[in-house]
């Protein structure tokens, strides 16, 4: 077979019916879900200026390797999202929303990182962000929501990792804590966590590379250095978790991949992925993110969940399998007419899903379709049943008798004969 002249970009792919329904049905989930908690739906841009992005930390991967940013026609500086809070928060101060506005969002993100099983450079989230309360019941509500719609998938094996990161104000002290223990013991960290530690000492904490496992798990603990107002906070979010029958683990050197964080910082992992690539969705607080992005001192927490990842999670779990895409009615026309269109349109209004062969075919060639397409019911117009005014309604996954009905029984007939 001949080489195709163009192929996807590396790190993209094309996906196909019954996967794409898996997908809607993924999305359609994770709405209802949203719904039931208040968000509503926000429609993002799919690139903006590159500085919504660089807000994200000029010490995260994302904004020192990752992003896809290029000068558009107008001489603007352009990067596709590498996620959405960053575009969230900055249509939130442009366009100014009731506060607390609770906020969900699906589609694609861009990363220009290495290709693996599950992470492409160009990936599909879902999400919810809510701006403009500093209540921590709100970061109980959110993670919630995840574990709910996990639940709704069937997906009982997702941890919750739980951190705190503190105020602003808490984290000088603590970064210079950081800084004393990974320089003292400089020559045993990665190369590359030595460059990360001269522009964000948290970062490091980030790194998942060996070398550096062993100083990580020594590195001091944000718990010593929180605020009275920060520790009570999270104390209040790990009892709410508590109350709604909500498992977490602490993890207090969890601080996920973007420096915007403040305070409730999550994570969920499934135990069905290797622990290298196991996480599935987290995110936290960004209170000063939004004034950041130009707009007022707002808080927000939100949290992000990977489609693909979920989804290897799912099949590895047994859970949440592709859809059963099979049409309920297979139209075999062979008058050389309109008969055929017409029955399909009438059968798809009266709730169906129908389909049929084109291209004049034979009897036989479109009964052969009909037999492979797994649809339940054949519907059979020729020309005595055109003339007067009748279909046969064959049954194709049993050995019932096909029926000659009048047209105008037709719809009551197949919805008897389709499986409950």
């Amino acid at each position: 077979m001949a080489r195709p002249t163009f192929q996807a970009a590396p790190g993209t792919r094309d996906l196909f019916s019954p996967t794409t329904d898996r997908w809607r049905a993924f999305t359609e989930i994770f709405a209802e879900e949203a719904t039931r908690a208040g968000f509503g739906q926000v429609a993002l841009p799919m690139f903006e200026d590159v500085g919504v992005f660089t807000r994200l930390g000029e010490a995260s991967d994302v904004v020192s390797k990752e992003l896809y940013d290029f000068r558009d026609k107008g001489d603007r500086h352009i990067a596709l999202r590498p996620e959405f809070t960053a575009s969230v928060c900055r249509a939130f101060a442009e366009n100014r929303q009731l506060i607390p506005w609770k906020a969900w969002y699906a589609g694609p993100a861009f990363r220009y990182d290495k290709p693996q099983k599950g992470r492409y450079r160009q990936f599909e989230q879902v999400g919810a962000e809510v701006i403009g309360s500093h209540d921590p019941d709100l970061d109980t509500e959110l993670i919630a929501l995840a574990v709910r719609f996990y639940e709704r998938l069937g997906l009982n094996d997702v941890t919750l990792l739980l951190n705190t990161l503190g105020d602003k104000a808490d984290r000088p002290g603590y970064l210079d804590a950081l800084r004393t223990h990974f320089e003292s013991n400089l020559d045993a960290l990665s190369e590359q966590s030595r460059v990360t530690l001269e522009t964000n000492p948290l970062r490091v904490l980030d790194s998942k590379r060996p070398p550096d496992a062993e100083l990580i798990a020594a590195a001091p603990l944000i718990t010593d250095h929180l605020s009275d107002d920060a520790a009570a906070a999270f104390e209040r979010v790990t009892s709410g978790l508590d109350s709604l029958g909500i498992a977490y683990t602490l993890a207090p050197r969890l601080v996920r991949g973007l420096d915007y964080y403040t305070r409730t910082t999550f994570e969920f992992t499934s135990g069905s992925l290797d622990a290298a690539q196991n996480a599935v969705g987290g995110g936290g607080r960004y209170d000063g993110l939004v004034s950041d992005l130009g707009g007022p001192d707002e808080p927000g927490v939100g949290f992000a969940l990977g489609i693909d990842r979920t989804l290897l999670a799912c099949d590895a779990a047994g859970v949440f399998a592709e859809p059963d895409t099979t049409v309920d009615v297979w139209v075999v026309a062979t008058t050389g007419g309109l008969d055929g269109l017409a029955i399909a349109d009438e059968l798809r209004r009266g709730g169906l899903s129908v389909d049929r062969s084109f291209d004049h075919r034979s009897m036989k060639a479109q009964m052969k379709a009909a037999n492979r397409s797994g649809a339940p019911v054949a519907v059979i117009v020729g020309a005595d049943e055109a003339d007067a005014d009748t279909v046969s309604v064959r049954p194709l996954l049993d050995d019932r008798d096909q029926v000659v009905v009048p047209r105008a029984e037709m719809l009551a007939t197949i919805k008897e004969l389709l499986p409950s």
